[in-house]
């Protein structure tokens, strides 16, 4: 009966896998893999990035995700781009086993179970309120691999088998320590729903009291600098004041949902259902707390760039777990019909907003793809055809010009560059001391679309760069071995 029951979880969780990794796309390269993929590259060859190593690595200290993938490419042979795409691949059918095996747990409906496993598939891709995230990201995240883990510790909970939940937090927060600690917060208050017979007044008691005492350390009282506020400043989704109205209410409307789902789920005497709303809605209402005490305290400002409302990642989870399941149960049915329009509809737009997001890229980068984006074949010529040496400026902003789609510069052409204004940004505010670096890097390029050849070379005498890439036609003066119809590579003389 086990060795029967197998495969017919298998392969419709691997299906449901090809389907959401078919829906939300796939960008190696792109925003936050501009640091990851990086650091992963630099691991692997030592003599890349020798003038910029500091915008990625200072950041990766707390986690053993670019090591890890850097000994799993030497001892597999595996290429990098390869070796990423069958780690985010796994990545998603491990969170999708992980909701089925919840699911399985909390529904006794196979219907209801498959509906929250389709139901998280489809939307990979949904934005968290404001926080700039998604379920899971259009390339390989440390992110992902921690959500797999943490699902599989709450399943594990749920099963009555604590012990084994540990270990994976452990590794979760090794991978990612921000989503591990939310990780270990949810499974913690999770913990106490499912004691027996412990009121729930006092496990909420015990749980803020323990969580309220770990004390911030020093370090987070320390005045930050006016470069640093400026880094910080440019990252609008780090403030609730700065939310619009419907992402304020997709950050507290959660919690309302699951009140009223763990009181219908007690009710109806479903035990698990009502314990897991409650944790979820504990764990909410707590971290919610935290994020408007660290938001709202002058004093706690180098808290900020922890983006304390990430919490809402795992809430929104069990939301499109338990709403998917929820509709498997009482409007999907057995009724094929339903289930092809649900699918249809869930995964069409979702696939339609990607293609909206990514429009200036192929949905699907797979590693032996030819690309037609003229960025990314300027990236690619860049890689194979200039010395690993070589210093690069371009537009701080390149990454938010049309169809360029938020690719890095440093992951795909795997060149050293002066600082950008957008993607490292966010490494300043989690690293202050680069702050000074940035800033006189940003002010050097101020003005970038006027530069002409006395800019470029004002910038090699007092960075060292020795290249840049800028549209095309080029500044006179540039000897410009290549170019495509929209961008130039040049060499500053």
């Amino acid at each position: 009966m086990r060795r029967n029951k197998f495969p017919a979880i298998l392969l419709p969780t691997l299906a449901f896998t090809i389907l959401g990794f078919a829906v939300m796309g796939y960008h190696p390269g792109a925003e936050d893999d501009g640091v990851y993929l990086t650091a992963v590259k630099a691991d692997i060859h030592p003599t890349l990035f020798p003038h910029d190593s500091d915008f990625f690595r200072v950041q990766l200290q707390a986690t053993v995700f670019d090591g890890w993938m850097a000994h799993f490419v030497e001892a597999t042979h595996i290429p990098v781009a390869w070796a990423e795409l069958a780690w985010q691949f796994l990545s998603l059918f491990l969170i999708l086993a992980a909701c089925r095996s919840i699911a399985a747990q909390l529904f006794p409906e196979k219907r209801a179970q498959w509906a929250a496993v389709a139901m998280v598939s489809a939307m990979f891709t949904l934005p968290v309120a404001g926080t700039a995230l998604y379920l899971v990201d259009q390339h390989l995240h440390p992110r992902a691999v921690a959500t797999a883990l943490i699902l599989i510790a709450v399943s594990r909970i749920l099963a009555g088998k604590r012990w084994q939940a540990l270990p994976l937090l452990i590794l979760s927060s090794v991978l990612h320590p921000i989503m591990g600690v939310l990780g270990i917060s949810f499974c913690f208050f999770l913990t106490l729903a499912t004691l027996e017979p412990a009121p729930v007044w006092l496990r909420w008691r015990t749980a803020t009291n323990t969580l309220a005492s770990v004390v911030p350390l020093g370090w987070i009282f320390d005045p930050p600098s006016p470069t640093w506020r400026q880094a910080l400043s440019m990252r609008s989704y780090f403030f609730l004041s700065q939310w619009a109205w419907y992402e304020l209410l997709g950050a507290f409307a959660p919690l309302v949902l699951f009140w009223l789902l763990w009181r219908f789920a007690d009710k109806r005497g479903e035990t698990k259902l009502a314990r897991l709303a409650l944790a979820i809605l504990s764990f909410g209402i707590f971290q919610q707390i935290v994020a408007l005490v660290v938001l709202g305290v002058p004093a706690l400002v180098r808290l900020t760039p922890m983006q304390p409302m990430r919490f809402l990642h795992l809430i929104y989870v069990f939301l499109c777990l338990i709403g998917g399941a929820m509709m498997g149960r009482y409007l999907l049915k057995a009724s094929v019909w339903r289930w092809a329009v649900f699918l249809l509809a869930a995964n069409g737009g979702m696939f339609f907003a990607q293609r909206q997001l990514f429009a200036g890229t192929a949905h699907l980068e797979m590693p032996s793809s030819v690309t037609g984006n003229p960025w990314l074949q300027a990236f690619e010529w860049i890689r194979t055809n200039t010395p690993e040496n070589a210093y690069f400026a371009l537009d701080p902003n390149y990454m938010a010009a049309p169809g360029e789609d938020y690719h890095s510069f440093r992951a795909l052409a795997e060149r050293s560059m002066l600082s950008d204004a957008i993607k490292d940004t966010a490494v300043v505010t989690q690293v202050p001391s680069l702050a000074p670096v940035w800033h006189e890097q940003q002010e050097a390029m101020t003005g970038w679309e006027h530069f002409q050849l006395a800019d470029f070379e004002r910038l090699k005498a007092q960075f060292g760069v020795d290249w840049v890439m800028v549209s095309y036609p080029p500044p006179n003066g540039l000897a410009c071995p290549w170019h495509n119809g929209a961008l130039s590579v040049c060499k500053i003389p």
